[in-house]
């Protein structure tokens, strides 16, 4: 089927509209037709509606109150400039009246075309919601009329538009909207407020998903892609919106003056926390990345997300120091992050004195190297379960963060930063969950009262780099990580929202070296930063030849779990 292009389109309607506004106008003031005051109004009128307005780009089935009044005004500028150049060929009242008549005619047109287009043809079988009445609101509502959904309400917490209508879409409060959908619930709730805080669409979520059977929401600002309709870029709201907490110091001038035009060496490049931070150190404009790992194909992942930076993957195992001596030597970092360890619990209780050699020995390599080869600053990447470990994995981070303390000075800065867990990392229990609920089977947890910290990876990132940036050497920053979250309450959420039915919750009980709960902090004693999601802890003094001599030991002698005691007296090894 043959189509018009926009331009003549829009071309032939004000051409058409032109010519029968200023022959009624001319009709209805007795005057006789003058083409050439037509010729130049409607000259003025291709400029204001091509040049000005873009008119060929404009879709009449997708306007709004809103366009109707910029239409209005970009015509009505023009022509009050334009007018003293018609004194003494037509008066102003003649003007003005063919103005209007071409300006009521003009929009009359579009809401015809806009009415006839979307208000026929489409069955409307889903309701929807729209929360946020602003931009991203009224553009949905536009993007919706040719779909199956019919918007039948806005919602918004702003008073002064609470009542009115948009597009003849009346805009209600949260309390009025649950009076209307008290007994009957509509389809689709979309929150429309891509600006708006994490904290913020949790609360909206929490009071108002009961009335739906679905909840969307647009990504953040910096995620939409502007060249795509909003209502394609819409996604099933997830367990990471509701829990993610968004740092609200976030100091980013201090960490692009920490990473940018720096040559950064990254352990563990290819992991979770590794490549996020490769990520961020790319954004912050590191001059250089030496991504370091020795899973062939996570560093082979990480490198073809981040080839428009000057990189260079190194294949290798923190354990091999001689190996590990080389890529310092070639590539002289000037920043150390040292993401690789094994984390995983059960794991490492299985493979003791596998989880030792990577963790502690591979930790001292790195640290001793960046003193050797003289780093700037090394930031070692630790975990809540190093505080009064009751596993060997948490043990030997404590052993590592104690490593790096008391390893600090000769010129390198060396800090430790210790967070929980972070969202969707690989092994973790929410990717698990999802896995188990796609394929319609229970949710195991291992306790009703199990509880753990929770963080967005890119946030915690970004939060790493910041204390890497205002550390001075021997610090153990912590980051803040919120309230607690209980896992059997995490579970029933992610139930809830897949909106599948049949899924139940079974617990298992504890793990090896599993325990209900995690902490930040060996004690109650902490130092304050400048940053209220960044804090301190109380240094632990070990005289470091003693240390290194203990690890020696640590890694020769028949009882591991013995010596791992001596060097950690808190540890409680709890086998479940």
């Amino acid at each position: 089927m043959m189509t018009i292009d926009k331009r003549i389109l829009n071309f032939l309607v004000i051409t058409v509209l032109t010519l029968f506004t200023f022959w009624w106008t001319f009709f209805i003031f007795h005057k006789p037709f003058d083409f050439e005051v037509v010729l130049s109004v409607m000259l003025a009128r291709f400029v204001a509606s091509f040049l000005i307005y873009k008119d060929y780009s404009l879709s009449w089935s997708k306007v709004s109150q809103r366009t109707y009044l910029l239409k209005s005004v970009v015509y009505i500028v023009p022509f009050l400039l334009y007018a003293p150049f018609l004194h003494g060929r037509v008066s102003f009242s003649f003007m003005t009246s063919e103005l209007f008549l071409y300006l009521f005619s003009i929009n009359f047109l579009m809401y015809l075309y806009y009415f006839m287009r979307n208000r026929s043809g489409v069955s409307k079988t889903k309701q929807v919601v729209i929360f946020g009445a602003g931009k991203a609101g009224i553009k949905l509502e536009s993007e919706y009329a040719d779909s199956e959904y019919k918007v039948i309400y806005f919602i918004d917490d702003d008073k002064i538009i609470q009542n009115r209508s948009i597009d003849a879409v009346t805009v209600l409060s949260r309390e009025n909207i649950k009076n209307k959908l008290k007994y009957k619930k509509a389809h689709l709730l979309v929150i429309a407020m891509p600006s708006s805080s994490k904290d913020k669409i949790k609360k909206i979520y929490e009071d108002m998903s009961e009335f739906f059977n679905e909840v969307q929401i647009l990504p953040s600002m910096e995620d939409i892609l502007s060249e795509k309709d909003f209502s394609t870029q819409l996604k099933d709201i997830s367990v990471e919106d509701l829990l993610a907490r968004h740092p609200k110091d976030l100091d980013k001038s201090k960490i692009t003056s920490f990473i940018k035009n720096k040559t950064i060496l990254i352990t563990g490049a290819g992991g979770s926390i590794g490549s996020e931070i490769a990520r961020q150190c790319k954004i912050f404009g590191a001059k250089k990345l030496i991504l370091l790992d020795h899973s062939e194909f996570n560093l082979y992942s990480i490198v073809e997300e981040l080839k428009e930076i000057e990189l260079t993957p190194v294949m290798q195992s923190v354990v091999n120091v001689d190996a590990l001596r080389e890529t310092f030597k070639l590539h002289n970092p000037q920043i150390v992050i040292h993401a690789a360890a094994y984390k995983h619990v059960p794991l490492v209780e299985s493979n003791i004195s596998d989880g030792i050699l990577n963790n502690i020995v591979g930790t001292k390599n790195v640290i001793d190297l960046s003193i050797e080869y003289g780093v700037e600053k090394f930031v070692m990447i630790s975990t809540d379960k190093a505080v009064r470990p009751t596993n060997v994995m948490g043990t030997t981070k404590r052993i590592c963060e104690l490593y790096a303390q008391n390893s600090n000075g000769n010129g390198t800065d060396i800090v430790a930063v210790r967070f929980g867990n972070v969202l969707g990392s690989s092994g973790s229990v929410i990717p698990k969950f999802k896995s188990l609920i796609e394929n319609g089977q229970n949710l195991c947890v291992t306790h009703p009262d199990i509880t753990r910290y929770f963080m967005l990876i890119p946030e915690a990132c970004e939060l790493v780099l910041q204390a890497g940036a205002i550390g001075s050497g021997g610090e153990i920053f912590i980051l803040d990580m919120g309230e607690p979250i209980k896992i059997v309450d995490l579970a029933q959420k992610m139930i809830d929202l897949s909106g599948r039915s049949g899924i139940e919750i079974e617990f298992s009980g504890l793990r090896p070296g599993e325990k209900l709960y995690e902490e930040l902090l060996l004690d109650d004693t902490e130092c304050k930063t400048d940053y209220e999601s960044i804090t301190v802890a109380k240094p632990t003094p070990y005289e470091l030849t003693k240390l290194n001599d203990d690890i020696k030991e640590l890694l020769s002698c028949d009882n591991q779990l013995e010596k791992l005691k001596e060097i950690v007296p808190e540890f409680n090894h709890q086998l479940n």
